[in-house]
């Protein structure tokens, strides 16, 4: 049963956050809604603006939702990978990013592929590109973030090739 319990608090959130994007590029009406909630706040912000700025941000803010929510996903594929145990303390593994990357890609083209009978939505390689993008800086917050979590904490450098268990003991001394 803690097996069970373990493994849905990895993979549950993976899969509510794919069904999320599922569900968001299944809209047809996705650009009109977003257009009357960013439109708006850019016209209040910068009154002078032409139009043709306020589509620009419009665009710009689209595009940098579709980074985010896919950075998401690669930071929560690669938990679920990874899965950090305690008191073990792991160092970054390739075998984990590198899954994670093949999954967010494979997703993204997925994604656009099913765009494409969506009305009023189109699917588009440079979507895939922005989405696996987003992964690859969620693996690289996952990375920084394991980097300057299980870093020692003392002045002291650790020896090389001491094993991970052994940090915490060096930050104590």
């Amino acid at each position: 049963m803690r097996r069970v319990v373990t493994w849905l608090g990895y993979w549950l959130p993976v899969g509510v956050w794919m069904a999320l994007i599922f569900t968001a590029s299944a809209d047809p009406e996705s650009f009109s809604r977003s257009s009357r909630i960013i439109a708006p706040l850019v016209r209040w912000l910068f009154p002078h603006w032409p139009e043709a700025w306020v589509d620009t941000v419009v665009l710009v803010v689209r595009k940098l939702a579709h980074v985010t929510e896919y950075a998401v996903l690669g930071v929560l594929l690669w938990r679920a990978l990874w899965r950090p145990r305690r008191p073990e303390l792991r160092p970054w593994q390739w075998r984990p990013a590198v899954l994670t990357l093949l999954v967010v890609f494979s997703y993204a083209v997925a994604d656009e592929y099913h765009q494409t009978f969506v009305p009023d939505r189109q699917g588009s390689p440079w979507d895939v590109l922005l989405d696996t993008t987003g992964g690859i800086l969620g693996l690289v917050f996952c990375r920084v973030w394991l980097q300057a979590w299980y870093r020692p904490r003392s002045g002291r450098a650790v020896a090389r090739g001491a094993s991970p268990a052994s940090w915490g003991a060096a930050a104590r001394e």
